[in-house]
């Protein structure tokens, strides 16, 4: 299994896919809000989201697991 990691400290402002979703290397999957920014997590490869381990307004530290690909 794949997993897609947070790559910096912030909180969840939108998850932009859901389980059973393919998605493509590059493609967003997440925007996090960090010091009134908005920055786009993207994807490193392609695959099916298995798992969704975040919800909107949750914080996440650098390298926690948002999603994980099957």
């Amino acid at each position: 299994m794949k997993e897609i990691l947070a790559t910096m400290a912030g909180t969840v402002w939108k998850i932009e896919v859901s389980p059973g979703e393919n998605i493509s290397a590059g493609q967003t999957v997440l925007i996090l809000e960090s010091m009134k920014m908005e920055i786009p997590i993207e994807s490193q490869e392609a695959g099916t989201i298995k798992e969704v381990n975040v919800s909107t307004g949750d914080f996440v530290n650098e390298g926690d697991i948002l999603f994980i690909l099957e």
